[in-house]
């Protein structure tokens, strides 16, 4: 009787958790899983593999786009950032020639 009613719980938590996962979704997923659903009843067989390639490709595409929004986004502090080092480097050589021939060996080697 125990064993029975943790059943129960975890399939209807499984299912409320389910339905709500679903109630959230988009309308492309939906249409997905109403395809699946819909082929599977049919008695058709879902390329799975196929399927979930498709939305392998579907979320790189979206991580790429969501990328370069980021990088346009901080890309003039990241070009500053890597001016500003380029010039700390130049700056160091100008020294060091500088101070070549002299007696003061500051960090030039």
């Amino acid at each position: 009787m125990k064993k029975f009613l943790i059943i129960v719980v975890v399939l209807n938590s499984m299912l409320w958790f389910g339905l709500s996962s679903l109630a959230k979704a988009s309308d492309y997923h939906k249409a997905v899983l109403g395809h699946v659903v819909q082929a599977t009843a049919n008695g058709t067989k879902v390329d799975t593999s196929k399927l979930l390639e498709q939305e392998m490709q579907r979320l790189t595409h979206k991580f790429a786009i969501e990328s370069i929004n980021i990088l346009q986004a901080y890309l003039p502090a990241i070009l500053e950032g890597i001016s500003a080092d380029l010039r700390l480097k130049t700056d160091k050589q100008y020294k060091c020639k500088l101070l070549k021939d002299s007696s003061i060996k500051d960090d030039c080697k």
